[in-house]
């Protein structure tokens, strides 16, 4: 399938924008301080596999640190996680493999030299049989640290990739977390302040509407307090919150991590500060649609609250931002790579590149509703030296 001019242009600039979140990751994990550890680089909902894909392919440009990188999925979708190995583990003789089957027997996908099967010690605890290639298998953790994993493979650049169901599935390591649009599409619970205090907003059938075939739903408030709402903060003073328990819980996870192992976590969001309302709104084929009608057929999205994550984060970790994407693309130099794609780009792809550029750097788009959130070990950034901050997240020289 061939791609226009507006396509290509939108590819390239995404590219630039990944590019400079593996140069994050880099950079970042050379200063956490384990430069001659193994970069063990964690995505969190890895997607199609597109972000993964570019932060492989700039860490396949240093050799050194190539041969000891290794990417872990966090990716709960069977069919996701089929793209994502055969995006990432391309050439290869890619099928359909038995971990999306439930257990039932199936066929073994290969990436490169090393088979993308199903790991027996997902099962049971048991060690599981990789096969792996010689050159492969140093690069791997033991069995031992890999009892949650259910899928395996090797990049074309020899980066050893491993999947997992939950953050909780990880083994104990020190590693550089990534979530791109994660924590947006978790779900959440949503409260309205009344007369009577807080009531949570459900979803109900709206009787008033007659279809047999397709019920309307409508929402409506709960009649009386619901368990959820002891989540809402005493202090809150918005009469309209969303709270993701769920996310809550991966930041504290996140947070525990990195406290005891080491590492970071970069959380790429279109988000808040603990200032918006009601943000919940669905998308069908990129474009606005009704939350309550045709559940099922439109992707579900909240704006993250990351004056949430950081509260639940807590006090053992160094948390920085959120701050819009367009500060933390300016202070990684991003205007230094567009300028160089202009001048390797034919001139009739320019006016599409300027255009992509201001989507996702003018304030009035994507430049203030993406935001840029970071949580780091006090190992390394001390509560006592607040001058120290991540590259991004503070202005370019």
């Amino acid at each position: 399938m061939s791609l226009d001019k507006k396509e290509i242009s939108s590819h390239l600039l995404k590219s630039v924008r990944f590019l400079l979140v593996a140069v994050w990751c880099i950079h970042e994990w050379l200063r956490v301080g384990h430069p001659d550890q193994t970069l063990n680089l964690v995505e969190l909902g890895p997607g199609r596999g597109t972000l993964a894909a570019d932060i492989l392919r700039v860490i396949a440009q240093f050799a050194d640190l190539r041969d000891r990188t290794s990417l872990h999925l966090v990716e709960v979708s069977p069919k996701l996680s089929e793209m994502q190995a055969e995006k990432l583990c391309e050439n290869t003789n890619v099928k359909r493999d038995a971990s999306s089957e439930r257990g039932r027997p199936g066929n073994e996908k290969l990436c490169e030299d090393i088979n993308v099967k199903r790991d027996a010690s997902s099962e049971s605890g048991r060690p599981g049989n990789e096969n792996t290639s010689p050159a492969s298998a140093s690069a791997l953790p033991s069995d031992a640290d890999v009892t949650g994993r259910y899928r395996m493979g090797l990049s074309k650049s020899g980066v050893p990739v491993h999947w997992y169901r939950s953050i909780n599935d990880l083994p104990c390591m020190p590693a550089v977390y990534v979530a791109h649009e994660f924590f947006d599409a978790l779900p959440i619970h949503k409260f309205q302040r009344t007369g009577a205090g807080w009531r949570e907003i459900m979803v109900d059938i709206d009787s008033s509407i007659s279809n047999a075939l397709m019920p309307s739903l409508r929402f409506v408030l709960a009649p009386s307090v619901t368990p959820a709402t002891v989540l809402i903060n005493k202090l809150e003073t918005r009469d309209h919150v969303e709270i993701c328990p769920e996310g809550g819980v991966i930041a504290q996870s996140l947070a525990m991590r990195i406290t005891e192992d080491g590492g970071c976590a970069l959380i790429i969001d279109y988000g808040h500060n603990g200032t918006n309302t009601d943000t919940f709104r669905g998308f069908r084929s990129h474009k606005l649609h009704d939350v309550l009608c045709e559940p099922g057929t439109a992707d579900l999205t909240a704006d993250v609250d990351f004056a949430y994550l950081r509260q639940q984060a807590g006090d053992d970790v160094a948390i920085f931002g959120p701050i819009p994407q367009q500060s933390f693309l300016t202070n990684m130099a991003i205007d230094v790579r567009f300028k160089k794609l202009l001048m390797n780009s034919p001139a009739e792809n320019h006016n599409d590149l300027i255009s992509g550029y201001d989507m996702i750097m003018n304030p009035q788009k994507m430049g203030d509703r993406f935001k840029f959130f970071t949580i780091m070990s006090r190992r390394v950034y001390a509560a006592d030296a607040p001058q120290e901050k991540p590259a991004g997240f503070v202005p370019a020289l």
